[in-house]
C-alpha cells in the first residue's frame, strides 16, 4: 500500500456539502440507517458509475485488501493497486493517524491490523481466481509507486474499489481520481455506521463487547472482532458475505481445535486443526471454500445469522461458553 496523504480542509468542506445534499435529496444510492449493526454490508453501487473495463484479467493472488496480482490472457502478469482506496496494513505497522477518528494508541493500531486482515479476506473471497475487468481513471497515470498498475476492478458489473469503501473495509485514498466525491460520501456513511475498520474509532468496544456467561470478559484471549450477518443481496445466494471474525488478543498462541461457533437456533460449526497466534484472526464464512489458517468455511446451503438480531456463542473444546455476543 502506498503512503497516505493528508486530506485537505477544502476537500473535506466540499465533501461535507455533498453529504448534506445527498441526504437532503434522499438519494436511493445510500440505504443505510442508524439502526444497522456495525459491519453491515450495503448495496449502493447505484451511487457510483461503474467504468467500462479496458482489459480482462484473472486474479492470481491477493497481496492485501487493496493490492492484487493478475494474469493477462497472453500469460503475462502484473500487480494492480486499486484506485482510490487504502485498506489497513497487514504486513507492516498501521499509523492510526491516517484513519480519521481512530485513536493513536496501541489498541487503535491493533484494531486496524485486524481490520486489514478482514479486508484481505474479503478480497480473497471475492476476487481470487475470478475473471475481472480492469478500468483506468482519466485523471491518473496508469502506473504509480513501484510500477504497479493503478486500476478499478470491475466484478460482475460492480465496482470492487467502491465496495471496499462502502462496507468500511477501506478508507478513501486522497488523490485526483474522478470518483472522489462519491467515494467520500460512501466513506462518511460507513464511518457514521461504524462499519468495518471504523469500529476502530472505539477499539475498546471492539475487543471487549463479547463477554462470557456470568458477565466477565473472556479470559481466553479470544474476542469477536466482527459480526457480518447481512450479506449483499439475498443472503442465501451470497453465503460467503455472511461471516464472523475471531481474534486472539492474548499474548500466547491458542489452539482452537474442537472449539465451536453457534447461533441462537443451535446451528454449530466446529474448528479443526487451527492455532491462532497472538493478534491473528480467523474468519468463519457461512458458505463453501478452501480452509486456510485465516479463513474457514461452514459449508452450509443457507444463511445462519439473522439480519434483525442473533447471538454468536463461542465454546471451547470442553464445551464451556467462552464468549456470547448479541447484535
Amino acid at each position: 500500500m502506498s503512503p497516505a496523504t493528508d486530506i485537505s480542509t477544502m476537500r473535506r468542506l466540499a465533501f461535507g456539502l455533498v453529504v448534506v445534499l445527498v441526504v437532503a435529496a434522499g438519494c436511493s444510492g445510500f440505504t443505510t440507517s442508524p439502526s444497522q449493526p456495525a459491519g453491515t454490508a450495503v448495496d449502493s453501487q447505484s451511487a457510483v458509475d461503474v467504468p467500462e473495463p479496458a482489459v480482462t484479467v484473472t486474479v492470481t493472488a491477493v497481496v492485501d485488501g487493496d493490492t492484487i496480482q493478475v494474469a493477462y490472457e497472453n500469460g503475462t502478469g502484473d500487480t494492480v493497486r486499486l484506485v482510490g482506496v487504502d485498506t489497513p496494513e497487514v504486513h507492516t505497522e498501521n499509523d492510526p493517524a491516517e484513519f480519521e477518528g481512530v485513536p493513536e494508541t496501541d489498541a487503535g493500531a491493533s484494531c486496524l491490523r485486524r481490520a486489514g486482515t478482514n479486508a484481505s479476506s474479503l478480497a480473497k473471497q471475492q476476487l481470487l481466481g475470478e475473471t475481472v475487468g480492469l478500468a483506468f481513471d482519466q485523471n491518473l497515470d496508469r502506473r504509480g509507486y513501484y510500477d504497479r498498475l493503478l486500476a478499478y476492478v470491475v466484478l460482475d458489473g460492480t465496482l470492487f474499489n467502491y465496495r471496499l469503501v462502502e462496507t468500511g473495509h477501506a478508507r478513501v485514498y486522497d488523490s485526483e481520481f474522478s470518483r472522489t466525491d462519491r467515494f467520500y460520501v460512501a466513506e462518511d456513511a460507513a464511518r457514521s455506521d461504524r462499519r468495518g475498520l471504523w469500529r476502530c474509532t472505539d477499539p475498546d468496544a471492539v475487543t471487549h463487547t463479547a463477554i462470557a456467561d456470568g458477565g466477565t470478559e473472556s479470559a481466553s484471549g479470544v474476542e469477536i472482532a466482527e459480526i457480518h450477518p447481512d450479506a449483499t443481496g439475498n443472503d442465501n445466494e451470497n453465503l460467503n458475505d455472511e461471516y464472523v471474525t475471531l481474534t486472539n488478543t492474548g499474548d500466547a498462541a491458542l489452539d482452537l481445535s474442537g472449539w465451536t461457533v453457534s447461533d441462537e437456533a443451535g446451528h454449530q460449526y466446529a474448528f479443526t486443526d487451527l492455532t491462532l497466534d497472538p493478534n491473528a484472526s480467523v474468519t468463519l464464512y457461512t458458505g463453501s471454500g478452501t480452509d486456510t489458517d485465516t479463513e474457514r468455511y461452514w459449508g452450509r446451503n443457507g444463511a445462519v445469522w439473522n439480519n434483525d438480531g442473533d447471538t454468536v456463542v463461542v465454546r471451547n473444546a470442553s464445551g464451556e461458553t467462552v464468549l456470547r455476543q448479541s447484535y
